[in-house]
């Protein structure tokens, strides 16, 4: 009989986002593997979805529903392995796997980026510290993707719960390689630019916590001294409105192009000449490293998963998360001196390499292949 590993998340997206490869990992062992998320997306690598109708907000009446419905799902299927993911969806499914750990069901579960990192509000750690402190007993492995979140885990387990560190979910450095100049000025005029523009790209979800402001007020500084500037913001989000009307309002909608959801993201990055990130909080920042992989400079506000990435005057630099005259500066350099963006972009790649794919299903083929031992002697003495 085939062992079954499931996934959990709160939306199925994320999956396609950042979990095929492991998906691919685990069929290639000969296990089966299901996923459980609010969506209906057809996946590949994956034997059977489950809808679970799972809310971002903790307060949303159907997270109880979600909760009944998962649990019912392992009671029925009998997981050898649970794995997962983002803050609700972790939070439902590690309390649903309470009975079936009692079995020997092994319970992952990889934080993305806790909500409480260093200066975040006091309100984040009053409300999501406990609730981590708490969930910690119904966790078996407790993965991180950067440095100050594995500290802080560890301190949290107090080794009841073992604590490991990977480098991010990995990057597809094969999806995101360099063009050369002749490609970029091709891709420029599919997409409606040319070459004289100088292309500072924000790609992500519109949202408070990607802060894109910044960038929206950082161009009313530049517009004047770099005619040819134009801001690309690729994604959607609750606040494109409102930074439509905060371009409207700078007069910038000659300079600032809102794309939209680009499923090309690669394309966008190649034609750019700057890639900017402008969180508030980040677990690791996987926009800015996919445009260090297309041998970008990144321009990124400090925090701790940012720090994992950009090393300032190398392949980049970083900015407190309101200095909009920071930003604004390290854009204005970089626009005249352009020898910079060639050798900050191929120090960009080069650090990247340690973030790709194939280091990190390595590593976490390693941690998966020490549970699933686990799992089989408690079998065993079953």
């Amino acid at each position: 009989m085939k062992k079954k590993v499931l996934f959990c998340a709160t939306v199925e997206y994320h999956f396609k986002a950042f979990h095929l490869p492991y998906f691919q990992w685990f069929q290639q062992q000969g296990w089966e593997v299901h996923t459980a998320a609010n969506g209906q997306l057809k996946l590949p690598f994956v034997d059977q979805s489950h809808s679970i109708p799972i809310q971002r907000s903790p307060f949303h009446l159907h997270n109880r529903l979600a909760y009944v419905e998962l649990k019912n799902l392992l009671e029925t299927q009998h997981y050898d392995l649970i794995h997962c993911h983002t803050p609700m969806g972790s939070v439902i499914s590690r309390l649903a796997a309470q009975h079936t750990r009692k079995r020997g069901t092994k319970v992952l579960y990889t934080a993305h980026g806790f909500h409480f990192w260093k200066g975040a509000p006091f309100l984040n750690w009053l409300l999501y510290y406990p609730i981590e402190k708490w969930l910690v007993k119904y966790t078996d492995g407790l993965i991180t993707i950067n440095q100050e979140d594995y500290e802080r885990a560890s301190r949290l387990s107090k080794e009841r719960t073992a604590v490991h560190y990977i480098p991010g979910m990995g990057v597809d450095m094969n999806r995101f390689t360099p063009v050369d100049d002749k490609e970029k000025q091709h891709l420029r005029r599919k997409y409606g630019f040319s070459k004289q523009d100088f292309i500072v790209l924000c790609a992500g979800e519109l949202n408070a916590n990607k802060n894109q402001g910044m960038l929206i007020k950082a161009s009313a500084q530049l517009y004047e001294q770099i005619p040819n500037l134009k801001v690309v913001f690729a994604g959607e989000g609750t606040s494109r409105q409102t930074y439509e009307q905060l371009v409207h309002r700078l007069h910038l909608k000659q300079h600032v192009h809102f794309a939209g959801f680009c499923r090309r993201i690669e394309d966008w990055m190649n034609l750019c000449d700057v890639c900017v990130s402008t969180s508030h909080r980040e677990g690791l920042g996987m926009n800015i490293l996919e445009a260090m992989c297309v041998e970008k400079p990144v321009i990124a506000t400090d925090n701790r998963g940012h720090c994992e990435l950009v090393k300032p005057g190398v392949n980049g630099f970083l900015v407190k998360p309101h200095d909009v005259n920071g930003l604004a500066d390290y854009i204005h350099q970089l626009y005249h001196q352009k020898e910079h963006l060639r050798l900050m972009g191929q120090a960009g790649r080069s650090l990247a390499s340690s973030f790709a794919h194939e280091q990190t299903v390595s590593e976490m083929a390693r941690i998966y292949t020490a549970y699933m031992n686990q799992t089989e002697k408690v079998m065993q003495h079953a």
